[in-house]
């Protein structure tokens, strides 16, 4: 017949005093499966004892490990004498030893914090922020990568792209954002001829406000006011999108299914972006100029055929493929940050707000940075 397993025996303490000296006798088995019911018991005898000097008395101690004499030592210590000599009466076999271990491995307060430098503070954030920022690039260089890989295999199995998909894609993210491109372009380009009319007209100067809007619009203002809205209005669908399918793992059926998500979801929305960039960045540039021409006809009495006439005669029209050749890069950007931050969204909301958050900081980020770029070819090319 097999042995039964010995039961612990209950756990207590009991509080006495002798000659101005707490005495402590605890009894029964302090092993862990114990302690949680004695737990609170000992919390209250840590406020009645509070300094005054304790004995533990041990005779009656049963079975006692590691843990127990952690518990039983912490009743007699507190922040202002973190290690004590305890005092005993009677003996135990283990009792002792265990309880000097484990107050020598212990501390009872909260250890302070170091002392905080302000100038190691900033400098090891900054570093930490630009260490990120590099691990983004290269991670954001190698999606760039694996979607290059992608489209090169569709274009040798022109079968497998998924033209339903680019064509509602196109229209989500072009044909529909049409309408706030144009409203904003056309508003800046007001905006611009009233300040160039203002300041020029001091010099009298106010006709070059024609050059200075046409300029302006054709090569800038345009197509910026095109990646931003691209930036914050498709950019953050494509992560929220995306991220709530990998939310609901849609994304993971689609594995198990062995379709490529690059493929499936990423090429898509990538070629539309490319493709209706141009076609978005010329609306805005058309709405730009009409803005200005509009406040110059008003302000300065300019008609719209004299803007028109003194465009064309001062303004080379390089200066509009300047503008337009940066559209499709800056699409291109932004869906690939949309894109892959949608991807990276785990299983949680949070996760898929902080994830809509910085593909949208990143994009913005990443086109004032391709267009200052750019700024500095065209300066070396004379354009």
């Amino acid at each position: 017949m097999a042995a039964k397993q010995k039961q612990s025996e209950p756990i207590g303490i009991f509080l006495d005093r002798k000659d101005g000296h707490v005495v402590l006798v605890p009894a029964g088995d302090w092993v862990m499966d114990n302690l949680a019911a004695i737990d609170k018991d000992l919390r209250d005898l840590e406020e009645e004892i509070g300094t005054s000097p304790a004995v533990f008395d041990v005779r009656g101690l049963g079975r006692i490990d590691l843990a127990g004499a952690f518990v039983l030592g912490r009743t007699v210590r507190s922040c202002e004498r973190p290690h004590m000599e305890f005092q005993y009466i009677g003996k135990h076999s283990i009792a002792q030893k265990l309880m000097a271990e484990a107050d020598a491995n212990s501390e009872v307060c909260p250890l302070p914090p170091p002392p905080r430098n302000l100038l190691d503070e900033v400098l090891t954030r900054s570093g930490r922020a630009v260490m990120r920022a590099l691990d983004e690039g290269v991670q954001t260089a190698a999606f760039l990568g694996q979607l290059l890989m992608t489209f090169g295999r569709v274009l040798t199995h022109p079968r497998r792209m998924r033209w339903n998909a680019i064509v509602n894609v196109a229209e989500e993210a072009g044909v529909n954002a049409l309408p706030i491109i144009a409203l904003l372009a056309f508003f800046i380009g007001a905006v611009v001829a009233f300040l160039g009319a203002n300041l020029l007209t001091r010099f009298g100067a106010s006709l070059f406000t024609v050059d200075l809007v046409a300029l302006a619009v054709l090569r800038e203002f345009g197509v910026m006011m095109m990646a931003l809205i691209l930036a914050g209005r498709s950019n953050s669908a494509f992560t929220a999108h995306i991220g709530a399918m990998k939310m609901r793992q849609e994304i993971d059926a689609m594995q198990v299914l062995g379709m490529d998500t690059f493929e499936v979801l990423v090429l898509p929305r990538v070629i539309a972006c490319v493709v209706m960039a141009p076609v978005l960045a010329f609306a805005a540039t058309i709405a730009g100029l009409i803005g200005g021409g509009l406040v110059t006809w008003a302000v300065l009495d300019v008609s719209p055929t004299l803007f028109v006439s003194r465009m064309q005669e001062n303004v080379p029209l390089v200066h509009f493929w300047v503008g337009i050749a940066k559209a499709p890069v800056f699409a291109l950007a932004i869906s690939i940050i949309g894109c892959r931050q949608g991807l990276l969204v785990e299983g949680n909301v949070q996760s898929l707000g902080e994830r809509t958050t910085a593909s949208v900081v990143q994009a913005l980020f990443t086109v004032i940075f391709i267009d200052a770029v750019f700024a500095m070819v065209y300066l070396e090319l004379g354009l």
